[in-house]
C-alpha cells in the first residue's frame, strides 16, 4: 500500500500505545485525588486538576467518570504514592513519582531500571535540595492579554514567575501555593489547559546527542512503567 500509508499506520500505532499507558495513569491520578478528597471536583481541587489534566489529554468522559467512582472501591485502599530518587548517566539525577498497589514489585522495576541504565538509586530525600517544587499552569494567550496586569493581580496568590512561549503562558509558583493560585485563575475566568506540580532543577547539566541517547534508555523505561506517574531529571 505504500510508505506513506505504512507511516502512518506505524504513527497511529504509536499514538495507541502512547494512550494505552497513558489513561490508566491518568485514571489513577484521579482516583486517589478523590479518595484523598472526595469525590465532589468543586470542594477538591486535586481532583479538579486531575480531572482537567486528563481532559487536556483526551480521556473520555466515561474514563474520567469510572476512576471517580473508583475512589469508593475497595480495589484503592492500598494504593500508595512513593518518590523514588536516583543518579543516571552523566550526571543526570532522576526523581520519579509513583502510585502504586504493590510497593515490592514497583521498587524491584525501579532498581533494575537504574541498575541497568543508570548508577543505581540514592536514599529519598537526597536529592531535594538538587528540585524546586513549583505549581506550574499552562494556558493559550488571550486576546487583549496583559502579562504585567495578570502578574500583579497573581502576586499575592503566589505567582513567582510568567513565561511566554509563541502563544502559551506558563505560570509558576511555590507548590503549597497551587491552591490559591489555580481559585484565582478560576475566578479570573482564564481557562487553564493544563495545571501541574513540577520538580525544577536548581541546577542542570548540558549533554549531547550520543549522552542524551544513552539517558533516555533509562527515562523511557521509568516513563514506560505503569506505576510511574512522573519522571524529573535536571537535564538541561
Amino acid at each position: 500500500m505504500g510508505r506513506a500509508f505504512e507511516y502512518r499506520r506505524a504513527s497511529k500505532e504509536a499514538r495507541w500505545d502512547k494512550m494505552s499507558k497513558l489513561f490508566p495513569k491518568l485514571g489513577k491520578a484521579i482516583t486517589m485525588a478523590a479518595k484523598e478528597g472526595g469525590t465532589d471536583p468543586v470542594m477538591n481541587a486535586r481532583l479538579r486538576t486531575a480531572i482537567l489534566n486528563a481532559k487536556a489529554q483526551n480521556m473520555p468522559k466515561d474514563n474520567i467518570d469510572a476512576a471517580i467512582k473508583r475512589a469508593a472501591g475497595k480495589d484503592t485502599a492500598n494504593f500508595s504514592e512513593i518518590l523514588y530518587e536516583g543518579k543516571g548517566p552523566h550526571g543526570v539525577l532522576v526523581v520519579a513519582e509513583a502510585t502504586t498497589d504493590n510497593n515490592t514489585r514497583t521498587v524491584a522495576n525501579v532498581k533494575s531500571y537504574f541498575s541497568k541504565y543508570g548508577q543505581g538509586l540514592v536514599p529519598t530525600g537526597s536529592l531535594e535540595f538538587m528540585f524546586s517544587r513549583k505549581a506550574v499552569f499552562e494556558f493559550e494567550k488571550p486576546a487583549d492579554f496583559s502579562v504585567d496586569d495578570l502578574e500583579l493581580d497573581l502576586i499575592e496568590y503566589g505567582l513567582e514567575s510568567i513565561e511566554t512561549y509563541e502563544d502559551m503562558i506558563y505560570l509558576y509558583g511555590d507548590y503549597t501555593n497551587f491552591g490559591s493560585m489555580s481559585k484565582a485563575l478560576e475566578e479570573k475566568g482564564i481557562e487553564v489547559k493544563k495545571a501541574s506540580l513540577k520538580r525544577i532543577p536548581t541546577t542542570s547539566v548540558e549533554l549531547s546527542e550520543e549522552q542524551m541517547a544513552e539517558v533516555e534508555k533509562l527515562l523511557d523505561k521509568l516513563e514506560d512503567d505503569d506505576d510511574i506517574q512522573a519522571v524529573f531529571t535536571n537535564i538541561a
